[in-house]
């Protein structure tokens, strides 16, 4: 079962963070071969959250691993956004062909409304780095998109989903995450 976590950071945790950095990246180590995609969202340099899409057995293992994360434990997020996921475009973010480095990267959130939207892969595939449902637990009911894309802007990023059909869309900058 694939997973959608989003920690976000609380205000002023930056030092925090810091602190915790090897702790973090140990963790992380753990989950390897189960991560599809990871990283920080950003402003500027300053770390506002982390999203981290995984392969787990169930909600259990899923609902484990998002709050059993050291810079949870201590304080450094604000709060968490665990859905269920679906990998729409079959790979991870090692397997993106633009790299790690290079353009503006983007996680986009829709908040979906009504009738599920946006569930056919766009046709620039070699843009997307993770695309996908936000689901249910049940993994039944659609409630919306996350996206993490290369793109010029902001603007062109919340444009990969059809505006109309979402409560809410965020744009957040973000960059490939782990070790290597």
């Amino acid at each position: 079962m694939e997973f959608f976590c989003y920690h976000r950071d609380r205000p002023g945790s930056e030092v925090l963070r810091r602190e915790l950095g090897e702790r973090h990246w140990a963790y992380m180590d753990r989950y390897e071969r189960e991560l599809i995609a990871r990283g920080p969202t950003l402003a500027g340099e300053t770390a506002t959250g982390s999203v981290h899409i995984i392969d787990l057995p169930d909600p259990a293992a899923a609902r484990a691993f998002a709050f059993d994360e050291p810079n949870y434990q201590a304080g450094v997020y604000r709060d968490v956004l665990l859905r269920r996921w679906h990998n729409a475009i079959g790979r991870t973010m090692r397997d993106f062909p633009g790299g790690r480095t290079g353009g503006n990267r983007y996680l986009v959130l829709g908040f979906g409304m009504g009738e599920a939207a946006d569930l056919a892969v766009p046709d620039d595939r070699d843009e997307l780095i993770a695309y996908g449902p936000l689901l249910s637990d049940d993994g039944t009911a659609w409630l919306g998109t996350a996206v993490l894309l290369r793109a010029p802007d902001p603007d062109a990023a919340r444009a990969i989903l059809s505006l109309e059909r979402y409560a809410a869309i965020e744009v957040h900058n973000w960059q490939f995450g782990g070790r290597r």
